[in-house]
């Protein structure tokens, strides 16, 4: 296959070094610093025991239309920067070409080919003008969920913290050839992905941590353990994720995990930094709207109060407009002795 990822950041790079070097045709798409030396020596993954792995033989070019057309799509860039990239992905698509939105939080499609309550329901969150489902067709997408964790530490370099599993799903369940010739193709590059009958109740168990642990993160500077190990800021996160949850069964979707299992895992990933902790540190735009303003808007649709979730929003949104405005980031600095 020709496969096409759109963002070689933490999450896209990882896949791209890794279908590539197991021999798919993979061509990648960044600007910057990162894509120039990708262009020259290749991406390089670091693996979580030290270890090393370069893939050399990825094409790496600064936009879509350069890119050309392809039979996957991996959509690898972050919530906020979808819409602006539609239009352009047109480009990548033949008639049959399959996309795999790979964003946290609560996904622009989430009601399209939906078997629940409020079918066809366009979260304005996530794509307030349509311009999204617009240029990307509901039957293009294979639903996916990211578990592992990772970042960019230098340009053309990306660290693997821990993590392999990238389950998929078709929007309505089905289990057809193309979502098992994804599976298939992730398999065989080494990573686990389950195809799953509902993919957004596993999107739900994945934003059940990201709409808490990382805004948190964002605003106090800790890592998933420091939150956890916290008492206060563990019992924050639980109540907006007891929120979330009464929302997300009143949209039909199933835990398969118990809160204080889901808490445990995240203490567990250790001292990592989350990609919202990241993007603050390095003074990027924060995806507020997909990991918390689309739940607080799907309360509003279902009926459910979220106040811990709200409050927690409005400080985000505060830090965002702040940093914005001062086109600063935020950064904690040692003392000097």
């Amino acid at each position: 296959m020709n496969i096409g990822i759109v963002g070689a950041g933490a999450i896209g790079g990882m896949l791209a070094v890794r279908l590539s070097l197991s021999g798919q045709s993979v061509t990648v798409v960044d600007l910057g610093a990162h894509l120039e030396a990708i262009k020259a020596r290749g991406l390089k993954l670091v693996r979580p025991d030290g270890s090393e792995e370069t893939a050399t033989e990825l094409r790496a070019v600064a936009s879509c239309a350069e890119a050309g057309v392809q039979d996957l799509v991996f959509l690898a860039v972050k919530a906020n920067q979808v819409a602006g990239l539609a239009p352009d992905m047109r480009a990548l698509f033949h008639q049959d070409t399959m996309v795999v939105p790979i964003q946290n939080g609560l996904p622009w499609w989430y009601f399209q080919n939906f078997n629940g309550p409020h079918r066809g329901y366009r979260l304005k969150t996530a794509d307030p003008a349509g311009v999204i489902e617009a240029n990307i067709e509901s039957h293009r997408i294979i639903g996916c969920v990211v578990y592992p964790a990772g970042e960019v530490v230098a340009p053309g370099v990306i660290k693997h913290v821990e993590g392999d599993r990238y389950p998929v799903g078709e929007l309505d369940g089905a289990n057809t050839e193309r979502v098992k010739k994804v599976s298939g193709a992730l398999v065989a590059a080494s990573l686990k992905s389950p195809i799953l009958a509902d993919i957004r109740s596993e999107i739900w168990l994945k934003l059940w941590g990201n709409m808490s642990f990382n805004p948190i993160s964002a605003l106090t500077h800790a890592t998933l353990a420091d939150i956890c190990q916290e008492p206060a800021t563990r019992a924050l996160a639980a109540d907006m994720m007891r929120e979330a949850q009464v929302i997300g069964e009143k949209l039909g979707a199933t835990f398969r995990v118990p809160l204080e299992k889901r808490i445990a895992g995240a203490e567990k990933v250790g001292k990592h930094k989350t990609s919202t902790l990241q993007d603050v540190e390095a003074g990027r735009r924060i995806e507020i709207n997909a990991l918390i303003g689309s739940v607080i808007e799907l309360g509003e649709l279902t009926g459910v109060a979220t106040p811990a979730i709200r409050g927690v929003y409005a400080l985000m949104k505060l830090l965002d407009k702040t940093m914005a405005a001062e086109r600063a980031r935020v950064v904690l600095q040692p003392l000097v002795a």
